[in-house]
């Protein structure tokens, strides 16, 4: 069985705590590696190799952080397949799915490549005699990013190349449930010439999170995943004096309204609920079918669903792969057979599935449940797997304030043909990303991603400009050079900038 290790100062460190965890291959439930468990004294060489790192990262010039930026896009590249196969061996999803979450990471890796302009001062003359404002942005120093299962490459990379590129030096503390994929990122870092310990890769459960949240040395926490763990995340952070960035859970609703194009929104509706098995923030896990378009919508849903193929990622004719593990497999099934006792119809059935040779693995199939109460915990709860539920409203007032009434604003989209309906949509929609007639808004690297409400804990969403401000502190610089004409003086009036 393979031994995972740390990655400090710039080369693989053994687990030295005793302390280890499985990781499997979900597709054949059999474990195939074990990740080490950091302890106290471990973080704490991470975050040291870390702060001596940033004595010479921190003022390193532009340039020569974008030389090393360009030449990691570069071989993450040539790379991306055998990260893909990293993703697909650990956390299921099949290879297409894979090679899309490395190629949406990358996208902050490009910017991060253009830090220069994004890091661009300002500035004022003459704001009085002789005297010039200027408003610069500086790195914070070491800073920690906490990062989820569902995207073990793509969640580290919308945090740590923004972060070196404003000059920052970075833990990583990735799921451990799937470590290899970040570990292998920061190995083609070193490679790309990124200076020993600018990043580290520190492997753990929660005895490794906590000390990245208490140390001294680190000045502020990025982390992606479950909204209980996020506000764990906010207030132990706050406690500590850290800048904290905590993005949560979802349970983001597509509305459908009866002009829309039917055959699309269920098109649409299929990729966004079951893709990646469901388990992503993004996933659309409630369809709300407005005025007549309920059963029709269903039938078209039920049908495409029912002709999925599931199996292992590695083989190419798979659509969808497993579940993480066998305990979160067991936990969504729950939820289909506890809606039918709840009041809900069970239209498509995925438990009990299973994929002949593969009989060990976790999967499940997927499921779909129609006129769900608002009171069943298929509704309330992020079931973050392949359960779409159907609400029915008879208006849009209705389903908007369904919508609304939800505790959680990650992502929401309507499917319509109607500019004014979309428009007030967009408008009145309470959540952080919007899509018109597109099921999963997730922005562009250059646009931020987040959401409202208990979907995100902390004032800034992450990558795009907000990334840039977390990881940057302002500062601001008054400057007088008298005019040897000047005569000086004693004043002892309050400055009034004329």
């Amino acid at each position: 069985m393979q031994n995972m290790n740390h990655w400090i100062g710039g080369k693989p460190v053994e687990g030295a705590s005793g302390r280890f965890g499985p990781v499997y291959n979900p597709a054949t439930g059999a474990q195939e590696k074990q990740v080490p468990f950091a302890s106290v004294d471990e973080v704490d060489a991470a975050v040291a190799s870390a702060k001596a790192a940033f004595e010479s990262w921190g003022t390193a010039s532009l340039a020569k952080r974008t030389s090393v930026l360009f030449k990691y896009r570069e071989l993450l590249d040539a790379h991306r397949d055998e990260i893909a196969e990293l993703i697909t061996a650990e956390h299921g999803k099949v290879h297409s799915d894979a090679l899309g979450e490395v190629a949406r990471g990358m996208e902050i890796v490009e910017l991060a490549c253009s830090v220069p302009q994004l890091v661009k001062g300002e500035l004022s003359t003459q704001v009085s005699t002789r005297v010039d404002v200027a408003a610069i942005r500086q790195p914070l120093g070491v800073v920690a990013g906490i990062t989820p299962f569902n995207f073990p490459a793509m969640v580290p990379m919308w945090m740590f190349p923004l972060a070196i590129a404003c000059g920052n030096t970075f833990i990583l503390k990735p799921s451990e449930k799937d470590p290899s994929a970040s570990y292998r990122l920061a190995e083609l870092a070193s490679e790309a010439g990124l200076p020993d310990g600018v990043l580290n890769v520190v492997q753990g459960d929660k005895v490794a999170v906590d000390r990245l949240l208490e140390h001294p040395d680190i000045t502020a926490v990025s982390f992606v995943g479950s909204t209980p763990i996020a506000k764990y995340i906010q207030l132990k952070g706050i406690e500590h004096g850290k800048r904290v960035q905590a993005l949560g859970g979802a349970k983001n609703h597509m509305l459908v309204l009866p002009d829309a194009d039917l055959d699309f929104a269920a098109d649409q509706a299929i990729n966004a609920a079951y893709g990646s098995a469901g388990e992503r923030c993004m996933a659309v896990s409630v369809v709300v079918a407005v005025g007549d378009t309920g059963d029709e919508l269903v039938d078209k849903i039920a049908e495409r669903a029912k002709g999925l193929k599931i199996g292992p990622g590695s083989d190419a004719s798979s659509e969808m792969g497993p579940l993480i593990t066998r305990e979160h497999r067991d936990k969504v099934a729950s939820y289909v057979t506890g809606a039918a006792a709840q009041g809900a119809e069970v239209v498509v059935d995925g438990t009990g599935f299973t994929v002949p040779g593969h009989e060990d693995g976790f999967f499940i199939g997927v499921s779909l449940l129609d006129k769900v109460p608002v009171t069943a915990d298929a509704y309330k709860d992020e079931i973050f797997g392949p359960v779409l539920c159907v609400v029915r409203a008879e208006t849009y007032d209705e389903a908007i304030a369904l919508i609304n009434s939800s505790r959680w604003g990650n992502g929401t989209a309507i499917f319509t043909r109607d500019g004014g309906a979309a428009r007030r949509f967009q408008l009145e929609v309470q959540a952080g990303m919007v899509g018109v007639n597109v099921p999963i808004p997730v922005p562009v690297g250059y646009h931020s991603f987040g959401g409202w409400k208990d979907s995100l804990f902390g004032d800034h969403h992450i990558y795009g400009n907000d990334g840039i401000a977390f990881y940057t502190q302002g500062k601001v610089i008054t400057t007088r050079w008298p005019d040897p004409a000047d005569g000086g003086g004693i004043n002892l009036g309050f400055p009034s900038n004329s």
